[in-house]
């Protein structure tokens, strides 16, 4: 039985929740969700389905983490690596069962993949990202980790997402596009040319904006 705890306690962190549910459920993973983590834990007592909300991150130090697997479900990429750099953990791979993906890809610990997600052959996702409800991540994509791939989003083949970067809702990106790290994509933006490291860009067309 693999005993997982939640790090995070708002909506993403219940979508990460129903999705170890849905696996339990419909795969038969021999999986239990134990807790929920959160700094803002005196505001609540219990987060999704009953599962408790037990206290601050910091408790993660009185616990054998060995016993453990853990997912950073909170959507802030920066946030994400801050936590994953500052604890040494057994982190759980969230891939919810109406996903669809190719036999080949890779998929980094501790990243999410939410419903009707479709990430097509030799695809490789690094760890902490999240690949959000029915994106579509095309043949030879490289997500590195941290990245954030939002709800509707379109990447066609051979595309590469550096670290951090988060594509906004609803983005298309062609084929052969190069994101940079750290970099934010407006909703809706369609994407035709390497955007350079550290920028936000939108619109249609895609368009670095200092």
């Amino acid at each position: 039985m693999k005993k997982i705890i939640i790090i995070g306690a708002g909506g993403h962190a219940k979508v990460i929740a129903d999705i170890i549910i849905k696996r339990k459920k419909k795969l038969k993973e021999n999986i239990i969700i134990e807790a929920f983590l959160d700094d803002k834990y005196e505001t609540k007592k219990t987060v999704y389905q009953g599962i408790p909300l037990i206290g601050k991150l910091d408790k993660i130090n009185n616990l054998n983490k060995d016993d453990y697997y853990f997912v950073i479900a909170i959507g802030n990429n920066a946030i994400r690596e801050k936590i994953a750099n500052k604890y040494d953990l057994k982190y759980y791979t969230a891939v919810h069962p109406d996903a669809i993906l190719a036999e080949d890809v890779e998929i980094g610990e501790g990243t999410a993949v939410m419903a009707n997600a479709v990430i097509n052959s030799s695809v490789k996702v690094g760890s902490h990202c999240i690949i959000n409800t029915s994106s579509v991540i095309e043949h030879d994509n490289e997500i590195d980790a941290f990245a954030h791939v939002s709800p509707n989003a379109v990447l066609a083949g051979n595309v590469k997402v550096g670290k951090k970067s988060w594509i906004g809702m609803g983005t298309s990106v062609v084929q052969g596009v190069k994101i940079g790290d750290n970099v934010t994509i407006g909703a809706g933006s369609v994407v035709l040319n390497d955007i350079v490291n550290d920028v936000t860009a939108y619109g249609v067309p895609c368009r670095e904006r200092y």
